[in-house]
């Protein structure tokens, strides 16, 4: 009782004094006090300052903690959800051990766990957020920040870690010390000859639904309270886990204010289905005229019984049939954020590796070429797809996915753009009445036709010409949009790797 009573004193007097030298919301006072609650050894060694992200997984915290030789420095404290898989968490760090602290990957400083609770910590790195900075950055700018991203992935590539989750927000950039840092494996997984030994089982583990607790004993256990060896640490980059918290998007704000591609109607440019090869269909949505509301479970009636080796009677059609209705869908990882998807993440091709972090590294180069960020916002799979087709061309996107199994039919083709163009008339280096564009894409994105909030917020944050010279915009290179192009290759065999990017022709002259 009395130990109870010591803990609760030392975290309200911890609480009290981070209150009195940086006012917070009274629910992040809660938070804060919690996890000195649950984590009692945090508060002798760290004073919370503030929340600064949370997502589905994990929040963050920056504290501040007193060094031997008696200066101070700030810290990330990344605490993992009560309910996230064992061997997940143990992976997350496994990760962060192995390939962290260099190359412009996180580094990890210690680990604490008290029963099911897992804080993990990591120095803090100062850093804007891409989406105030992504339209006043000079080309130079993003020629160095596209070239230290690439040397992240190429660093964890060779560790066998997929990513997966590969953003603006998961790669931290501090621009005037221009310092980098990839952060949140918390979705990572394994290629097939991955170093990283719990990336191994981590996949079959989920899908028992079981963990091995002493499994994460062996891997967190020993690393409590245990700093890592000086040489170990990421000093040089000093990064964090800082990241704008992630809140629901109400159904109202599906038209992104500043995304470039908002929701089109569904019966406008919509794949009408994703099929595997061989005729077999894999629905991914019936078309809206034949959705009904789900019964209740128990009432729920049976699909017909029908013979699986029967080839499907809707292959190049608008619809689904019964055979396909019966058959069991397809599983694939689909983890990642929406936008940042490759084509064979969205129509669920099973074998899936390092090819979809270069693809959402090429959406991130989009966005720092045309200026808008994010450059793809879509509601489910299918809407992605289809901004992606609106970009890439539809029968470009059909005759890569016949490469990974895959059929998909479109209702009209779509023709494949130039991205030198496109980013240039974005950026506003060209003017929307050369009519280098398709006519259905200038009437949704021009600014000086389009009616929406987003575009007409767009027109009024375009530079001038002027201004744009003084960046370097009116010199850029078209080596960097082959770059691109590569980059946004719609079959993941031939897609540029990390290593291959970095000997690119636009990066002869970077030095790091």
């Amino acid at each position: 009782m009395e130990a109870a009573q010591t803990v609760q004193r030392s975290t309200q007097q911890s609480v009290e004094k981070g209150r009195s030298q940086h006012r917070i919301p009274r629910d992040v006072e809660t938070d804060i006090a919690y996890l000195y609650e649950v984590l009692p050894q945090l508060s002798r060694i760290f004073r919370i300052i503030d929340k600064i992200g949370e997502g589905t997984f994990s929040s963050v915290y920056l504290a501040e903690a007193q060094m031997t030789d008696g200066s101070r420095r700030m810290f990330a404290l990344k605490h993992l959800i009560p309910t996230s898989h064992p061997v997940r968490i143990a992976a997350e760090l496994q990760c962060l051990t192995v390939a962290g602290g260099k190359e412009n990957v996180m580094g990890v400083t210690y680990c604490f766990r008290k029963e099911h609770h897992v804080v993990i910590v990591m120095p803090y790195m100062e850093h804007q957020t891409f989406v105030d900075i992504v339209g006043s950055l000079s080309f130079e700018d993003v020629r160095h920040y596209i070239f230290h991203l690439l040397k992240a992935l190429r660093h964890i590539h060779k560790f066998g870690i997929i990513h997966r989750d590969i953003k603006p927000t998961n790669f931290l950039f501090n621009r005037q010390k221009r310092e980098y840092a990839l952060v949140d494996f918390g979705l990572a997984q394994g290629t097939p000859d991955t170093l990283i030994e719990l990336l191994k089982v981590v996949k079959s583990k989920a899908h028992k639904g079981g963990g091995s607790s002493k499994m994460v004993e062996e891997s967190l256990g020993k690393q409590k309270l245990v700093p890592l060896p000086p040489n170990t640490r990421n000093t040089a980059l000093q990064s964090s886990t800082k990241a704008p918290a992630k809140r629901p998007c109400p159904a109202s704000l599906v038209k992104h204010s500043k995304g470039l591609l908002s929701k089109p109607k569904r019966e406008e440019l919509i794949p009408r289905k994703i099929v595997s090869s061989k005729h077999r269909s894999v629905p991914v949505r019936a078309p809206l005229n034949q959705r009904q509301k789900a019964p209740i479970e128990s009432q729920k009636p049976k699909p017909p019984a029908v013979n699986p080796s029967l080839t499907c009677n809707c292959y190049m059609t608008d619809r689904v049939c019964n055979i396909c209705m019966s058959r069991k869908q397809q599983v694939a990882p689909r983890a990642g954020t929406p936008g940042f998807r490759a084509p064979e993440v969205l129509t669920k091709c099973p074998n899936q590796g390092t090819a979809i972090d270069m693809w959402s590294a090429g959406v991130i180069l989009l966005s720092l070429l045309s200026g808008r960020y994010p450059f793809f916002k879509a509601s489910d799979d299918l809407i992605a797809l289809t901004q992606i087709m609106t970009i890439r061309g539809s029968r470009e996107t059909i005759e890569a996915a016949k490469t990974f199994g895959k059929s998909i039919v479109c209702s009209r083709e779509l023709p494949r753009l130039d991205l030198k163009i496109l980013c240039e008339t974005l950026r506003g280096l060209r003017s929307w009445d050369d009519g280098l564009l398709p006519a259905e894409f200038q009437a949704s994105h021009n600014p000086a036709e389009g009616k929406q909030d987003a575009v007409k917020k767009h027109a009024s944050s375009l530079k001038s010409s002027a201004e744009l010279q003084e960046m370097g915009w009116d010199k850029v290179p078209d080596d960097v949009y082959d770059l691109l192009d590569k980059l946004l290759d719609l079959n993941p065999a031939s897609r540029i790797t990390a290593s291959m990017a970095l000997q690119h022709p636009l990066f002869k002259d970077v030095t790091d």
